[in-house]
């Protein structure tokens, strides 16, 4: 097929990836404009943008796209459809017409349960056993559209977002290339009205460990913020990120330390506790548990607020 392609992050770059491995043509590509990025906060390319350049695409990067007058690359496209991965950037109606059969989006949830900007870190927070892509037809709604092609993918219980993530990026990419594939003889199936949820974008002010917390729910948190934004713990004014932990049977009051030893640092929950295993402190890297504590002081008794 001629197709256009929206997408901005490397879970759409490997869509891309594979559409062109496919043998689609890829007629326009778009994408968020360039944001500052790095310690010299100097404009980077998407990772959808460097995929396109690399391959000689037209790249268009509005920053909107509710004025008409923004809509004239994708008109002039004449693509037969638009697939859409994570591009950050509301669709109006009249752009969803434009391609001859429409918009496809390639969403990593089993819709409709986890609709929205995080489906991969609020399933890893809720305990959910499995995730998946949804291959769906677009509409005006939050990810309400028909669904082409669904697949499930079971969560392992050391996932965190971003090993998820890489599993569902190359899901989503064998999945789209399959629905083009098929397309004709692909039946769409709407949406149950029932079990739908909502995925809200993950927030910095999310990233506090509260330790009255059952242990189980920590855990999950750590690692569905894993790598942003982390989750943070103080200790006397000092913040630490936990990057990995290890369900204990112990107890004790919320947020002490049980034991501090080279080999673990236990601390107990509001239900249950922890045993530390990765951590990082301000302006450091992420370190086992061992290195962490030659230069980090936590005794027993201690505790994190």
């Amino acid at each position: 097929m001629k197709l256009i392609f929206a997408g901005t992050p490397e879970f759409a770059a490997q869509a891309l990836e594979a559409l062109i491995a496919a043998g689609h043509e890829i007629a326009l590509v778009l994408t968020q404009p360039d944001r500052p990025a790095g310690r010299g906060m100097q404009l980077q390319a998407s990772a959808v943008k460097q995929v396109a350049l690399k391959h000689g695409i037209p790249v268009y990067q509005p920053e909107k796209l509710r004025d008409p007058a923004t809509h004239a690359p994708i008109r002039e496209a004449a693509a037969d459809c638009m697939v859409v991965a994570a591009y950050g950037i509301i669709l109006p109606q009249t752009v969803l017409d434009l391609p001859r059969i429409g918009c496809l989006n390639i969403h990593a949830s089993l819709l409709p349960r986890w609709r929205g900007a995080a489906p991969i870190q609020r399933a890893i927070e809720a305990g959910d056993s499995e995730t998946g892509i949804t291959i769906m037809q677009m509409d005006a709604g939050l990810d309400t559209g028909a669904m082409l092609l669904k697949e499930a993918l079971p969560i392992a219980a050391e996932d965190t977002a971003a090993t998820l993530h890489d599993k569902l990026a190359a899901q989503g990419a064998r999945l789209i290339v399959d629905a083009l594939a098929r397309y004709e003889i692909l039946i769409p199936e709407p949406q149950p009205e029932a079990g739908g949820t909502y995925a809200a974008k993950i927030s910095k002010a999310e990233a506090r460990i509260d330790w009255q917390q059952p242990a189980a729910v920590i855990e999950r948190r750590i690692r569905a913020f894993d790598p942003f934004p982390g989750a943070v713990t103080e200790h006397a004014g000092n913040a630490i990120k936990v990057w990995r932990a290890v369900l204990i049977a112990d107890n004790g009051a919320p947020g002490e330390v049980l034991a501090s030893t080279a080999a673990q640092l236990v601390v107990a929950c509001g239900t249950g506790a922890l045993s530390l295993q990765i951590l990082q402190k301000a302006g450091s890297k992420r370190l086992p548990v061992g290195d962490f504590l030659k230069g980090f002081t936590l005794a027993t008794g201690d505790r994190l607020t």
